[in-house]
């Protein structure tokens, strides 16, 4: 059947490859603007539901005949938004696209493999299928993943279940077995299993972020790139027993007494609107999170592969319309001994619109700025394989989901320019046309070669904090200097702090 499949594929010549073949049988795509072919649900695992259920993914089963795929797949249980309800989506969401302008098989064209963001509890991979970075030569994949209570809770039952001794990240698991799929089937859409990119965008940063530290991903991808997200805060770090007393917490407020009863229960009951789970992040359990990944990159044991780090300039826009002096008071004067006070003095808010931007700016440098520059600094110190920064400060009337008064590109904006929203209106939007058509390219670049330097573009050197060394995407692409680099430091001596309490050295 796999040969069948494969000659089909090869005789459409010249054509878009619209049918091929995988390894669970022959699947058929539709024809997109540009010649491209889009497959927009291929199942890449079993149906995680009943006794598959907090188990990590089982392979998909074949099919008969041939899969249209030509509808993106339901999205994850989650809550309900006024753009997605229940009836959209399913606990059978293990699926993934493939967009390729490849003509045939044999191609071996560069894949970039897309992990959506929503904070490890929403989203769902159809938001975008990266049709304008595929007509630029690169098969783009994007994959779904469980999410919320079904893909990270964690429990003592569970993890006597599994064989390795292990509960959670179930999430992750899915998007390891995702990239393991790839490397089996991506040959069949004109892709090359050793020319992978991952990149993602918030929590899907984050997750590539994991996936470079996990042992279970080495070899799975050979490039990543990050926005807006990387896992470097002692404040995120649960380790496997605390995830576990979070997923007993939760059933118990559930009055559930075993895992079957939670089997039993409708997904809806256990990631819709109003559930209070408690857990939904990845979890350092010694397995696919051996350690914090801060120790991990401290100590040079992560998957050393070339890597391109971005944040946005206004990330909390999405956060906050005004701010009052209470909710400044509360937000700084938390910080215990000296902190607060170090804080307001970058973070001034003596005025309405002085504390509406300084707290957006914190929630910026604490959440990205911060972990980016962590990533990229201890690669730099650790690594070998080259590290590259940007910044993308491009302001806008356009936006995912931000706040008024915003000064500069939101939390999620970077989507609207990789994915070519702009195209069609580039005469109103001439600068955001031109922003977006640069960071395409790079991005395409550094997918092809592990460099996003190329013909025509501003040169891009490596990172180097002593130097103007961030391409900065604003009315085009310049080098400047690290940003916010007063603040960025403050956090850094504070998470040094955290760190110092954790380890009993009581320092202040």
């Amino acid at each position: 059947m796999m040969v069948c499949g494969l000659m089909t594929a090869m005789t459409v010549g010249a054509q878009p490859l619209l049918k091929t073949h995988v390894e669970t049988g022959d699947v058929e795509g539709v024809l997109e603007d540009g010649g491209i072919a889009c497959y927009y649900a291929i199942p890449y695992a079993a149906p995680p539901v009943g006794d598959l259920r907090w188990k990590a993914p089982q392979p998909a089963k074949p099919w008969e005949g041939v899969l249209k795929a030509e509808t993106v797949g339901k999205w994850p249980p989650q809550p309900e938004k006024s753009y997605v309800k229940y009836d959209m989506m399913s606990e059978d969401c293990l699926n993934l696209s493939v967009v390729t302008p490849a003509k045939s098989v044999d191609e071996a064209l560069p894949v970039m493999v897309f992990i959506h963001g929503g904070g490890f509890q929403t989203e769902s991979y159809g938001g975008t299928l990266w049709q304008s970075l595929a007509r630029r030569g690169v098969v783009t994949v994007s994959i779904e993943y469980r999410a919320g209570a079904l893909g990270f809770m964690a429990h003592a039952e569970l993890a006597k279940e599994d064989p390795d001794g292990h509960s959670g990240n179930y999430g992750i698991l899915d998007q390891i077995f995702a990239l393991q799929w790839i490397q089996r089937n991506i040959r069949n859409f004109g892709g090359d299993p050793a020319k992978v990119t991952i990149f993602g965008e918030s929590a899907g940063a984050m997750s590539c972020h994991i996936l470079c530290a996990s042992p279970l991903a080495k070899g799975l991808f050979r490039a990543c790139i990050s926005e807006s997200g990387a896992w470097m805060s002692p404040l995120n770090v649960v380790n496997q027993e605390m995830a576990q007393m979070i997923g007993w917490m939760f059933m118990n407020g559930l009055k559930k007494s075993t895992i079957a009863e939670m089997r039993q229960m409708d997904a809806k009951e256990l990631t819709g609107t109003g559930v209070n789970f408690q857990g939904s992040m990845p979890i350092v359990d010694g397995y696919v999170v051996p350690e914090p990944v801060y120790a991990l990159y401290e100590k040079g044991e992560y998957n050393d592969v070339p890597v391109l780090i971005m944040h946005n300039s206004d990330e909390g826009a999405v956060e906050f319309d005004s701010v009052s002096v209470e909710m400044f008071d509360q937000q700084l004067g938390s910080l215990p001994y000296h902190w607060g006070d170090s804080a307001k003095a970058v973070y001034p808010g003596n005025t309405p619109m002085e504390r509406l931007y300084s707290l957006r700016d914190l929630v910026r440098d604490v959440n990205f700025g911060w972990p980016a520059y962590k990533w990229a600094t201890m690669q730099t110190k650790t690594g070998k394989s080259p590290v590259y920064m940007a910044y993308l400060a491009q302001n806008s009337e356009k936006t995912v989901y931000a706040k008024g008064n915003r000064r500069g590109a939101a939390h999620a904006d970077d989507i609207m320019y990789l994915d070519g929203r702009f195209d069609k209106e580039a005469d109103k939007y001439p600068q955001e046309k031109m922003v977006g058509d640069l960071m395409q390219q790079y991005w395409v670049n550094f997918a092809k070669t592990g460099d996003p330097n190329g013909k025509g573009l501003p040169a891009w050197p490596l990172f180097d904090e002593q130097k103007p060394s961030v391409m900065q995407f604003k009315d085009g692409a310049s080098l400047i200097d690290l940003p916010n680099k007063e603040r960025i430091s403050l956090i850094d001596r504070f998470c040094q702090y955290i760190r110092g309490l954790s380890a009993g050295t009581n320092q202040k």
